[in-house]
C-alpha cells in the first residue's frame, strides 16, 4: 500500500524542528553531503534547525503519516542585484522514502515557490558523484561547473562539489 505525501510550505519552523532534526541526524548519518559532518547530535540539529531564518527562506517539508520524510528549502537573496534569484538548499530525503519521486515532488514544489517570489533563476550545488545529480540533471538544471576539494566527507576526503543552474 502506497502512503500519502504530503507536501508543505512551513510557516513556523519551531512546530517541525524535532521531526526536522531526526530527518537530518539520519541523513548525515547515512552519508549525505548537506553542510554537516557524522556524528551529529540531535542537540546540534534543532540548533540548525532553529537557526533557519525564514524572512530569507522558504522550508518545504514531505510528511507521511505525520512524519516528515523530506526537506527542501529556497534561500531568497536579499541583495538588490540578485532578487531574482535564490539557493536550492538541503535536500533530504528520509533512507527508508527514497527512490520514491519524494525528492522530485519537493524539487517541483520548490521551483513553484520560486515562481511565486518571482525568482527567475535557482542554483544550487551537490557532492559529484552523488544520486543528487541524476534528479537535478532529469529536472532541466544544467551543470555550470566543477569545483575539486570543496567539501570535507566523513572519511577525511575532499570531494568535488558540481554546481547548477536552472532559469525557471
Amino acid at each position: 500500500m502506497t502512503k500519502t505525501i504530503d507536501l508543505q510550505v512551513v510557516d513556523n519552523v519551531a512546530d517541525y524542528i524535532s521531526n526536522l532534526s531526526e530527518l537530518l541526524v539520519t541523513c548525515v548519518e547515512g552519508g549525505a553531503s548537506i553542510g554537516f559532518l557524522p556524528p551529529l547530535s540531535n542537540d546540534q540539529a534543532n540548533m540548525y534547525w532553529s537557526g533557519v531564518n525564514q524572512n530569507d527562506t522558504v522550508l518545504l517539508i514531505a510528511a507521511s503519516e505525520g512524519k516528515v520524510v523530506g526537506t527542501v528549502q529556497l534561500y531568497l537573496e536579499r541583495k538588490e542585484n540578485g532578487k531574482h534569484r535564490a539557493e536550492v538548499g538541503k535536500l533530504m530525503t528520509h533512507p527508508g522514502f527514497r527512490r520514491k519521486g519524494i525528492g522530485r515532488l519537493l524539487m517541483e514544489k520548490v521551483e513553484a515557490q520560486a515562481k511565486k517570489h518571482g525568482i527567475s533563476l535557482l542554483v544550487l550545488d551537490t557532492r559529484e558523484g552523488d544520486p543528487s545529480n541524476e534528479l537535478y540533471q532529469a529536472m532541466g538544471y544544467t551543470k555550470a561547473g566543477i569545483i575539486p576539494n570543496y567539501a570535507l566527507s566523513a572519511n577525511g576526503n575532499l570531494d568535488a562539489t558540481v554546481f547548477y543552474y536552472k532559469l525557471v
